[in-house]
């Protein structure tokens, strides 16, 4: 028999009202996990004042894949911060508008929180307000000259073909 005080270890200590009552309706509903990862993450973050590097924050949310890929951003003068180029040190603050041309695609994103640690996408998105234009389509990045696989060498007229699609020749 179990006494009715210990029921459950992991309901010791939980208010059983809480529980059964539902959470007030926000106006964005806000998976609970995903509410959790943005406290980690905000604990986690900057404290009274202080501020974020460039490059670790574009990292952070996601927008380039390694920190080091955003500090060569940085110094290749594909990152923008309300339209000047930054080097990766420069401070990023609430409310800057930060360009990063990443692969062949520019995004245009608005910082909404500051973060320091790379956290999951869901988290990543609710940081920055996003107004990149829309990817083009699939179809239209169509790749040019793909041989079969195992078709062997080109020959010298394959060649000539593969350099007018792309332009070279």
């Amino acid at each position: 028999m179990v006494a009715e005080g210990a029921r459950n270890d992991r309901t010791a200590g939980v208010d059983e009202d809480a529980v059964a009552a539902p959470a007030e309706a926000t106006p964005e509903t806000v998976d609970p996990k995903v509410a959790a990862a943005v406290a980690a993450a905000e604990a986690a973050g900057p404290q009274n004042g202080e501020t974020v590097r460039i490059d670790s924050w574009i990292w952070s949310v996601r927008l380039v894949k390694t920190r080091s890929m955003g500090a060569t951003a940085c110094r290749g003068g594909h990152v923008r911060v309300n339209g000047e180029r930054v080097k990766p040190s420069h401070s990023v603050r609430v409310g800057d508008e930060v360009r990063v041309r990443v692969e062949t695609r520019e995004r245009v994103v608005v910082v909404k929180r500051l973060i320091r640690k790379r956290v999951g996408a869901p988290v990543a998105v609710q940081c920055y307000v996003d107004n990149s234009p829309p990817p083009p389509p699939r179809e239209a990045v169509a790749p040019a000259g793909i041989r079969d696989r195992g078709a062997g060498r080109p020959t010298k007229r394959d060649r000539r073909e593969l350099e007018r699609l792309r332009g070279l020749g």
